[in-house]
């Protein structure tokens, strides 16, 4: 007794429990003889926990039984066996959704997670997954959205019935052929399940490469800005700006825009120093009015002796110049005086376990004056002993099963 699922990413084969879930077994296979679920989107994907199906309006909110199609809108959904007690213990079992009252339509789901206790006796499990347990497992890793709806639509094309033990009932209508999907079928607003997303059909390994060493460099980018070391994600290096290593540390700003100045009219002109000491650290970077004087310098100062030192020049391949401008030689040691004031003080803020010994204190910061009121009051308090009691509440909240929702998220 199984049933084969032809879904747009590959074949999946399930068994049923038809002695155990004789009705559900039924259900389903006479859904599926009848065609209701081609091409019904896979709707609800919540990684390692379900994927659910078995809609055809695809929203989670439609869908009827067998006994619907039968006998009408009063018997659109039909009660949940209960016995036995079949658990969701491993990945691939199969389950009826309940639809809020212990009934059941159409929909169905598929675990994708290990001992989803919280499930049991609520979705009725009819069956479990033989075979295709990686086309599950592809279902699972897709893209969702914030409400586990996925990007690109994945859909049951077909349903191929592999051993019925049940007879048909004699008014089911059993399509010659399966139909051919409706245009409002197949419009789900989304990426259509047969669209190509592939970036680099059709390219180059080296355009590939390209393409993925622009994208890290614009994440990189996007990053720094968000931690401010960019004021711009879309900043791009300055083209009259030369980068300057190698210097002697007795190198000063005025010993370079003097050298440098013979290619043209300088704006700026910053030996980089320690932030605290004042020190050279032996770089520079040097801002051109024009650009072409910045290249004319390039080419005739690399590798020249200045203060006993060969030194590098290059174009600036970064947006350091901006980060680091007003940050160069005119500053020193008598600049940053104030800063180690400041430094110096000592801190307002205790530890409120010095404060206060106590056996399982928490380091809390507090103020001073708290401090001495901690103080004054310590051999007051000493004396006295406060019991504690815990009360704890437990309320059990009912659970709405439609959307299903995984509890351990």
């Amino acid at each position: 007794m199984a049933v084969l699922l032809e879904t747009t990413l590959g074949d999946v084969v399930i068994d049923l429990y038809t002695e155990e879930r004789p009705r559900a077994c039924l259900n389903f296979l006479k859904l599926c003889k009848i065609k209701y679920y081609n091409y019904c989107l896979i709707h609800n994907v919540q990684r390692d926990f379900i994927i659910q199906t078995g809609d055809p309006t695809g929203t989670g909110r439609g869908g009827e039984s067998i006994f619907g199609q039968l006998y009408g809108d009063q018997a659109s959904f039909f009660e949940a066996e209960k016995v036995p007690r079949i658990k969701h213990k491993k990945k691939g079992t199969v389950s009826m959704v309940n639809n809020g009252s212990d009934h059941h339509g159409s929909q169905f789901l598929i675990t994708t997670g290990e001992n989803l206790d919280y499930l049991d006796g609520v979705h009725t499990v009819f069956g479990e997954v033989t075979e295709g347990m990686d086309i599950i497992k592809k279902i699972n890793e897709t893209f969702v959205d914030k409400d586990f709806v996925p990007y690109q639509d994945i859909r049951i094309n077909h349903t191929v019935i592999l051993d019925d033990p049940f007879d048909d009932p004699p008014d089911l209508l059993i399509p010659d052929r399966s139909p051919e999907p409706t245009r409002e079928q197949l419009d789900s607003g989304r990426i259509g399940a047969d669209e190509e997303i592939d970036d680099f059909k059709g390219r180059s390994a080296e355009e590939v490469e390209e393409i993925k060493a622009e994208k890290e460099a614009k994440t990189q980018a996007i990053l720094l800005e968000m931690v401010g070391d960019l004021p711009d994600a879309d900043i791009k290096p300055p083209e009259n700006v030369l980068f300057v290593c190698k210097l002697n540390p007795v190198t000063t700003d005025e010993d370079l825009e003097i050298i440098f100045s013979r290619f043209g009219p300088i704006r700026s002109c910053e030996v980089i120093r320690d932030w605290k000491t004042g020190e050279s650290l032996c770089y520079a970077f040097i801002e051109f009015e024009k650009e072409e004087d910045c290249e004319k310098a390039f080419f005739k100062m690399d590798n020249v002796l200045i203060d006993d030192r060969r030194i590098h020049v290059d174009f600036s391949q970064s947006v350091a110049k901006v980060k680091w401008k007003g940050k160069g030689g005119k500053y020193t040691k008598s600049d940053f005086k104030e800063y180690e004031k400041e430094q110096d003080k000592p801190s307002n803020l205790v530890l409120k376990d010095k404060v206060k010994p106590k056996q399982d204190a928490k380091y809390d910061l507090i103020l001073d004056e708290q401090a001495e009121d901690s103080k004054s009051s310590h051999s007051h308090t000493s004396k006295k002993h406060k019991k504690k009691t815990h009360h704890c509440s437990e309320e059990k909240e009912d659970e709405d099963y439609m959307p299903i929702k995984n509890t351990n998220q």
